[in-house]
């Protein structure tokens, strides 16, 4: 199963990950999103369900990002 995941992470272009980081893990853009969210748990007051799932739903792509990184980097050292 760990083999199959890492293929089909590795199927996914680079563009549409960079673009997905973008657009959905900055928008909307002044100030991004994630940003605010972030500060807000930094603070303490991130309590609401809805900024739970919006800092959740910004950050799903910069995780997605580093996780492909990893996995990328892991599959070129291994070769």
């Amino acid at each position: 199963m760990f083999h199959t995941m890492t293929k089909w992470i590795l199927e996914i272009p680079w563009n549409l990950v960079i673009i997905a980081c973008l657009t959905l893990g900055l928008a909307p853009f002044n100030p991004p999103h994630i940003w605010e969210k972030l500060n807000m748990l930094v603070a303490g007051t991130l309590t609401k369900p809805i900024d739970i799932f919006d800092l959740l739903m910004h950050s799903t792509p910069w995780i997605f990002l580093l996780i492909k990184l990893g996995v990328t980097l892991s599959a070129k050292s291994s070769t």
